[in-house]
Formats: C-alpha cells, sequence, structure tokens
C-alpha cells in the first residue's frame, strides 16, 4: 500500500463503524512497552463512551478511504469557565509526518471555540517525547507533570490471607467430594408391612366415619 503526499487528508466525525478501527488503532499506538499510562487507560469502552457523550468531538481522518488518525475530546463547565479536553489523539505510523494530527487538532480547536470553550487542556504520558513536542509546537504550554505511584497488591498481606483462605476453602470443598456417600439403612420389611396395614386401616376406618 502506497500514498503519496499529495493524497488528501480528509476529517469527519467518527461513525460507529469507526469505533472497531479507532479502538484497535489505539492498541497499535498505546503499547505497555512504550506508555504505560497510556495502555492502563486505553480500552472500547473510552471510545464507546466519548462517542455516546461527545460525537461533535469525536473526529476521524481518513487518506484515501483509509484511517489514517483519530482525536477525542470533551467539554467541561466549571463555574464560568468552559474547557475543551483533548483525551486521544492518534496517528497510524503508515500517515505519520503528513499533517494528520494537526488538521485532526485544528478541527476539534475550532468546534471547541464555537461551544463556548475559553481554555484548552491536553495530558499525555510524559515519556511520550513526540506528543509533547507536537502539542508545544501546537501552541500547548505551561507543562506540569503527574505523579503515578502504583502497588503490587500480590504483596500486600490481605492478599496472602484471601489466598490462603481460597486454598483451604478448595481443600475442604474437595475432602467433602471425597468422602463415600453413606448408604441409606435398609428398613425392616416386618415393621414396614404392619405400618403400611395401620395406615391403610386408619384411612379406611375414615372413610366409613366420614358422612355424605
Amino acid at each position: 500500500m502506497h500514498f503519496d503526499d499529495s493524497d488528501a487528508v480528509y476529517v469527519r466525525e467518527l461513525r460507529i463503524d469507526d469505533i472497531a478501527p479507532v479502538y484497535h488503532l489505539g492498541e497499535e499506538l498505546f503499547t505497555s512497552d512504550l506508555y504505560p499510562y497510556l495502555y492502563r487507560c486505553w480500552d472500547e469502552w473510552e471510545v464507546i463512551g466519548l462517542y455516546n457523550t461527545d460525537p461533535e468531538y469525536c473526529l476521524v481522518a481518513e487518506v484515501d478511504g483509509y484511517l489514517a488518525g483519530f482525536i477525542l475530546g470533551t467539554i467541561i463547565t466549571k463555574a464560568s469557565w468552559t474547557y475543551g479536553y483533548i483525551l486521544w489523539l492518534g496517528v497510524s505510523p503508515k500517515f505519520q509526518r503528513r499533517g494528520v494530527g494537526d488538521k485532526l487538532v485544528d478541527k476539534a480547536v475550532s468546534r471547541m471555540i464555537e461551544d463556548g470553550a475559553r481554555f484548552m487542556l491536553v495530558d499525555t504520558d510524559p515519556a511520550n517525547v513526540p506528543a509533547v513536542k507536537f502539542f508545544t509546537r501546537k501552541g500547548f504550554g505551561n507543562v506540569r507533570q503527574h505523579i503515578f505511584l502504583s502497588m503490587n497488591l500480590s504483596r500486600h498481606e490481605y492478599y496472602g490471607r484471601l489466598i490462603d483462605y481460597e486454598h483451604q476453602k478448595a481443600e475442604r470443598a474437595g475432602y467433602k467430594r471425597s468422602r463415600p456417600a453413606m448408604r441409606p439403612r435398609k428398613t425392616d420389611g416386618v415393621a414396614g408391612e404392619i405400618a403400611l396395614n395401620t395406615l391403610v386401616a386408619d384411612a379406611q376406618t375414615t372413610e366409613e366415619q366420614t358422612p355424605v
């Protein structure tokens, strides 16, 4: 597949048929080894949720009918301020350095300005140096880094107690299954006959005494 620089970049709103391709492109771009923060946050509900709530700020770029990139954004209103917020921007490796990201951001920003936004926000993984450079070139500044801390819960004492409890529960369940089932005791045939005859006699007596 070959595209030359003359192929036009067409930006339009995200459609329902675009949800799966956009999600898979994000999977290709936001990998755990390169951008662990983006990888942890990216899932299909990011696309579906924003498509349902903010479709006018969810845009895709096409080149000759192929998905070249996407942008997902929203509007936030706080007191007297209205913020435009770009949550996700992705450009396919096949179409990078073609102005795809520029066109997506410019279109989203213009729409947000029309809808009353007076301030723009964007965030990304600090390790995503190309994205930081790109947004700086687009006029974003005042960089603030957010610190994320993590904990391996498999080393937590409660995790260990829970695992021990589950093991003990499984062992108890296995012990109950391995015990032989108790066979019912055989009833004495004579005693059974006596009891049955008594019940029949009682029933007949009751029937004779019952008025019609």
